[in-house]
């Protein structure tokens, strides 16, 4: 096992300084472009950090997180367009432009909608917990599209950029390490979820309920709050993301989006601490690499997630670090 344990950590350690170096090398040569590509890994990762929480550790198959990824985007959307006009917001409320105010209101919406959206969902198992947070994430999709005051199907632009104290958020490379220290604060949370009383109990609640029931632990109770603790995660990456793009879509709460997170996961390994790291670097190059010769670009990444499910079910970092988990 301790050959298991030092091959992951190598490997992670490997991912985590690829991230970091590639975009440094890339602004200290002038190609911004490659440092907003970095960005978007890094953000995608930290989405899929968050889902990894209950599909990783909890076996909950969620197909309506794009809905707590849109719904950070547009907290940031929504805020920074008040800032922008002097408008209050709900109850006279005064807007901000500060990040860390912009991720707690993320957080604290996507936790509030993720409360009575679990409550209902994790009553059910399988197929029809999968059905319904796809059900979930669609009404709160055409929601968005047809709420004119912010854009509607054509989206929300952001006029301004938000800030963070001692950062200028406006200089790519200085966005990219924010968003990079986000994404390592999410391992760093997703490591300690995982290995504490909590992660065990919830590790359990996936292999056998019932026994988890039988020592007087409440499975469900135990899913409820890993499942809102993994949309708040999620809802501070979309709002990261939409300050990113400076844009805020309903394309954002869309079950494509979901299905991505979830591709991310399974493509770098399921319940692993670095799986959503590979995967969103696997994804974007793609992405990037093959998006210029064809639209159909995901039919090659089809073929290795194929690949990937059948002969090395635990993900690129289970194929090359063996099929323990650590790190």
């Amino acid at each position: 096992m301790r050959p298991a344990l030092s091959r992951e950590a190598t490997v992670n350690a490997v991912l985590a300084l690829l991230l970091l170096a590639i975009p440094l090398a890339a602004s200290a040569a002038g190609q911004t472009f490659y440092v907003t590509l970095a960005t978007r890994i890094a953000l995608l990762a930290l989405a899929a950090v968050g889902l990894n929480i209950a599909l990783g550790l909890g076996g909950l198959v969620s197909f309506g997180h794009a809905a707590f990824f849109g719904l950070g985007g547009y907290a940031a959307g929504i805020m920074a367009t008040h800032a922008f006009n002097s408008e209050p917001l709900l109850f006279g409320l005064e807007a901000s432009t500060s990040m860390p105010v912009i991720w707690l209101v993320a957080a604290l919406a996507c936790g509030v909608a993720a409360l009575p959206i679990g409550a209902v969902s994790l009553r059910t198992t399988g197929v029809y917990f999968i059905m319904i947070t796809l059900a979930f994430a669609q009404m709160i999709y055409y929601f968005a599209i047809s709420w004119p005051a912010y854009g509607g199907e054509d989206g929300l632009p952001i006029y301004v950029r938000n800030s963070f104290p001692g950062i200028n958020t406006a200089t790519p490379l200085s966005y990219f390490l924010l968003c990079y220290g986000m994404l390592i604060l999410g391992l760093v949370l997703f490591r300690f979820l995982r290995d504490s009383r909590f992660g065990a109990a919830l590790q359990a609640a996936r292999q056998n309920a019932t026994r988890l029931s039988a020592v007087g632990i409440a499975p469900f109770q135990i899913r409820l709050v890993a499942f809102v603790i993994s949309a708040m995660i999620t809802g501070v990456a979309g709002a990261l993301l939409a300050d990113l793009n400076r844009f805020v879509s309903p394309s954002m709460l869309s079950w494509h989006m979901s299905g991505e997170l979830i591709v991310l996961i399974i493509l770098g390994g399921k319940g692993r601490l670095f799986g959503p790291v590979a995967g969103a670097m696997l994804y974007v190059l793609f992405e990037y690499a093959l998006g210029s010769y064809t639209e159909r670009w995901q039919l090659f990444l089809g073929l290795i997630l194929l690949g990937v499910v059948l002969f090395a079910r635990g993900g690129l970092l289970g194929l090359i670090a063996g099929r323990e988990r650590h790190g």
